[in-house]
C-alpha cells in the first residue's frame, strides 16, 4: 500500500463536516512541513502550499483539492469506514487530497526543474459551505494564472475522462417552502385547514415547472427532497414544511424557476385556503471551463491514456454542483470529472451511504497534475 492510500484511508475514517475540518488540516500541514513544502493557513481550515516560488517565464499554475465530508451515516463497511456516526467522505473528498498530497510528494522530488511556481490548495467546505469563495477572499489566487480540479465520477467507466469546453456542471439551489394552515382533530376536518393536503398538491404542482414551464432544450432540475409534517395520527398539525434542490444552466434560468416556484406555491396554498412562505437559497453558479485549460487537460489526459480515454457518451453538463465555479470566475482554468467505476464497489454512486472512493484514480491524476505543471513524470 503507497502512502497515498494510507493518508486516503485514514482521511476516510476520519471524517469531518465543513468549517470543521480541523483534525484533517492539521494531517495535511504535518504532511507538507515532512515534505518541507511552505504553507499558509488559509480560511481557517484551508492551506495554500506553494512550489519553486521564485521560478519565472511560465505560467503559476494552482491545483485544488477539497477536504470536507458529508452528514451522513457511512454503511460501507469497510475497514477504513468512519468512526464518527453521522460524518462520512461519501463524495471522495478523502480521495481528492490524498491524490493532492501525492502530487505535492512528486512535485518537491523535481520542484527544482519545474518550469514555473505551483501551488497546491487544500480547499474546505466544498458541499455547500462556499469553501472556495472564502479561500479566494483570503488571498488564495494572487499570482495565479490558471487552476486545475477534478472530481471522480462513478458514473463513467474508469480512466474516462469528462472535460468540455464550457460549462461542465450546473448551479444549484435550494428552497423550503413553509405551509401554514389550522390544525385540530383529525374527526373535524372542516374545521382545520390542512396544511399536509395543500403541501401535497404544492409538491405535485412545482414538479411540473420544468416539464411545462421550461424549454425542453433546457437542462434544468427540480427536486423535492422532503416533507416534514410532525403529528399524531388523530391530529391535523399546523404546519408543513417542503425542502428541495433545484439544478440549472444559467442564472436567467434561476430566476425563471424561483419566480415560478414561489407563485405556484402561494396560489396553490391559496386554493387550500392556507398560507406558504416560499425561501430560495442561492448555492452555486454553473461550473463553465475556460477553452485552452479544458483543451490542455484533454491533450495531457491522452498522453498518458491513449486517444481513447475521453467520454463521448455522456454528454455535458453534469446535473450536479461544485463551487469550482468560483475560482472560475476569477482566472482561467478548467474542471474534469474522471470515471471511477471499475465494476462492482465502485459503482455506487457520490453521496450513497455505501460508496468508497477509487484508489485506483490516486496515480493516474497524480500523473496528470504532474504533466499539467510540465515536471517530470512520477
Amino acid at each position: 500500500m503507497t502512502a497515498a492510500h494510507r493518508w486516503r484511508r485514514e482521511l476516510h475514517a476520519n471524517p469531518e463536516l465543513g468549517w470543521q475540518e480541523l483534525r484533517t488540516a492539521k494531517r495535511i500541514r504535518e504532511e507538507l512541513s515532512r515534505l518541507d513544502i511552505p504553507w499558509r493557513v488559509c480560511a481557517d481550515t484551508g492551506t495554500v502550499a506553494i512550489l519553486n516560488p521564485q521560478a519565472r517565464g511560465h505560467p503559476h499554475i494552482a491545483l485544488r483539492g477539497d477536504i470536507d465530508a458529508l452528514p451522513m451515516t457511512e454503511r460501507s463497511g469497510k475497514e477504513w469506514c468512519s468512526v464518527h456516526n453521522g460524518r462520512m467522505h461519501a463524495c471522495g473528498h478523502d480521495g481528492h487530497t490524498a491524490t493532492l498530497l501525492a502530487t505535492a510528494q512528486w512535485l518537491k522530488r523535481v520542484e527544482a526543474s519545474l518550469p514555473g511556481p505551483v501551488t497546491l490548495l487544500f480547499q474546505p467546505a466544498e458541499e455547500g459551505g462556499h469553501g472556495a469563495k472564502k479561500m479566494i477572499d483570503d488571498g488564495a489566487l494572487e499570482g495565479i494564472d490558471c487552476i486545475y480540479g477534478w472530481h471522480n465520477w462513478p458514473a463513467l467507466e474508469f480512466g474516462k475522462l469528462l472535460c468540455p469546453n464550457g460549462i461542465v456542471m450546473c448551479g444549484n439551489g435550494t428552497f423550503t417552502i413553509t405551509v401554514t394552515g389550522v390544525g385540530g382533530h383529525a374527526s373535524q376536518p372542516e374545521l382545520c385547514r390542512d396544511p399536509v393536503l395543500a403541501a401535497s398538491a404544492i409538491i405535485l404542482a412545482v414538479q411540473q415547472i420544468i416539464s411545462r414551464r421550461m424549454p425542453p432544450q433546457q437542462a434544468n432540475v427540480i427536486s423535492i427532497t422532503s416533507i416534514e409534517a410532525p403529528s399524531a395520527p388523530t391530529v391535523i398539525p399546523e404546519t408543513a414544511v417542503i425542502g428541495g434542490s433545484i439544478r440549472i444552466v444559467t442564472e436567467s434560468a434561476r430566476q425563471e424557476i424561483g419566480n415560478l416556484l414561489t407563485s405556484i406555491s402561494e396560489h396553490t396554498a391559496a386554493s387550500y385556503g392556507v398560507q406558504c412562505q416560499v425561501d430560495l437559497q442561492p448555492r452555486y453558479q454553473a461550473t463553465i471551463n475556460h477553452d485552452e485549460p479544458a483543451a490542455e487537460i484533454r491533450k495531457c489526459w491522452q498522453q498518458l491514456n491513449g486517444l481513447d480515454a475521453l467520454e463521448t457518451e455522456q454528454l455535458p453538463p453534469i446535473m450536479a454542483s461544485e463551487d469550482f465555479s468560483y475560482y472560475l470566475q476569477e482566472i482561467p482554468g478548467a474542471f474534469a470529472l474522471i470515471g471511477a467505476n471499475d465494476g462492482p464497489g465502485h459503482d455506487h454512486p457520490c453521496h450513497s451511504p455505501i460508496y468508497d472512493f477509487n484508489d485506483h484514480l490516486i496515480e493516474p491524476v497524480t500523473k496528470l497534475f504532474t504533466r499539467l505543471v510540465s515536471a517530470s513524470l512520477p
